[in-house]
């Protein structure tokens, strides 16, 4: 007899989740325990342990991120594994979400029996990626010395968005200093010489959000 699945839903979409819902509840061996609308209450769920796995969306309309959720969750012994399940796939979401302790990352485009499989992968342990997210993360592997780090990301992500270094260095409790050292190295890794080209190149690249 196939063992139970017990899944914890949060995406800030009432529509999201009742379709997530429909679909899942088909499988024999899912349970849906619960569904909510932000990451704040998926965490305190979560730590009720009466989920296996919670499939998680990355952005919520209050202020706790998916990644950061993700992150409080996979902290606790004995917690349920995290199914990153979005619309997002640039450098930046990916690696924020496996770096909080994510188990797997699919995009919402996702087939239903792809989706099936990647919970049942994921409540075993072991690693579910969309085929377009582990071919991003390979290619990250094969140019090392090109890829930008986890931090690089944050940083010119928050550049797009139009911050300042002032500000950027605020919100990540950086240094001027070292803010402007990792748009050095931006930069150089870019081949590029302006905050303008920086974002439009890591944008056509899918490194960050458009």
């Amino acid at each position: 007899m196939t063992a139970r699945v017990r899944l914890l839903l949060a995406d800030d979409h009432p529509v999201v989740r009742a379709g997530l819902r429909a679909v899942l509840e088909t499988e024999p061996d899912f349970e849906i325990v619960a569904d909510v609308p932000t990451a704040e209450e998926a965490v305190r769920l979560a730590a009720r342990g009466e989920a296996d796995v919670v499939l998680m969306d990355l952005q919520f309309g209050g202020r706790m991120l998916g990644s950061q959720a993700t992150a409080e969750i996979t902290a606790r012994p004995g917690g349920p594994r995290v199914l990153i399940l979005t619309t997002y796939d640039t450098d930046a979401d990916i690696l924020a979400a496996i770096e909080a302790g994510a188990t797997g990352y699919l995009l919402k485009d996702a087939p239903p029996q792809e989706l099936a499989t990647a919970v049942r992968t994921a409540a075993a342990g072991r690693s579910a990626l969309a085929p377009t997210v582990a071919l991003r993360l390979m290619d990250r592997l094969r140019t090392p010395a090109s890829a930008l780090s986890r931090r690089e990301t944050e940083v010119l992500q928050l550049v797009a968005e139009g911050l300042s270094n002032a500000a950027v260095s605020k919100r990540l409790f950086l240094s001027q200093a070292t803010v402007k050292s990792h748009l050095v190295h931006i930069y150089a890794k870019l081949g590029v010489d302006s905050r303008t080209s920086a974002v439009a190149a890591a944008t056509a690249r899918g490194l960050i959000r458009r």
